[in-house]
């Protein structure tokens, strides 16, 4: 376990440049991620958790602009709105993905869920590293641990880096859909849309 500070930036960005897991801390709970753009990282994170494959990671992003560039077309009507409203914070937003965009989520490709996080460390790891496949540090339908040595505990050597941010004791992200003329919540988290 490393602390949430600046060094410990350098030490995720090499080893998610080498397609490992790493855990970090958010605004709401732990996370595991992964560089999407490694070959085989993606998979790495869905083993590590768990998780079935039919259903995706999402992604975090720095600001709207990185979320524009994994969009089909940038953040426009409803999305952008919730973006401008809840971002940095615990709202995932799923849109459609751009066909330019292929890295493996564990879906088909069609749509992609992005945050961007209220917290300042991760926020300067993804202004470094660029976005991030990510879900919650724990395994699939578990608990998320609310501490690092918790995370560690759960994760073992499947998890290169642990990032030590304190507590993450927050509710899950707020995730909507907007790829159609409607909203629809998927799942309620601390924002209420």
């Amino acid at each position: 376990m490393i602390a949430a500070d600046a060094a410990a930036v350098d030490v995720v960005e090499k080893a998610l440049r080498r397609g490992e897991v790493v855990a970090v801390p958010t605004d709401t709970v732990y996370g595991i991620a992964v560089d999407p753009l490694c070959a085989g990282a993606t998979e790495r994170l869905f083993a590590a958790k768990g998780r079935p494959r039919g259903v995706p990671v999402a992604v975090l992003v720095a600001d709207v602009e990185q979320a524009w560039a994994l969009a089909a077309s940038p953040l426009v009507g409803r999305a952008a709105e919730l973006a401008e409203l809840h971002w940095p914070g615990a709202l995932t937003i799923v849109v459609s993905r751009s066909p330019h965009w292929t890295v493996d989520l564990g879906d088909d490709g069609a749509t992609v869920g992005l945050r961007c996080p209220d917290h300042r460390w991760l926020l300067a790891l993804l202004r470094r590293v660029g976005p991030l496949a990510t879900t919650s540090a724990n395994r699939h339908g578990a608990e998320t641990p609310q501490d690092a040595a918790g995370v560690a505990g759960v994760f073992g050597p499947a998890v290169t880096v642990v990032v030590d941010g304190g507590p993450c004791t927050g509710a899950a992200s707020t995730v909507v859909d907007c790829t159609g003329n409607d909203l629809h919540v998927l799942r309620q988290g601390s924002v209420v849309v």
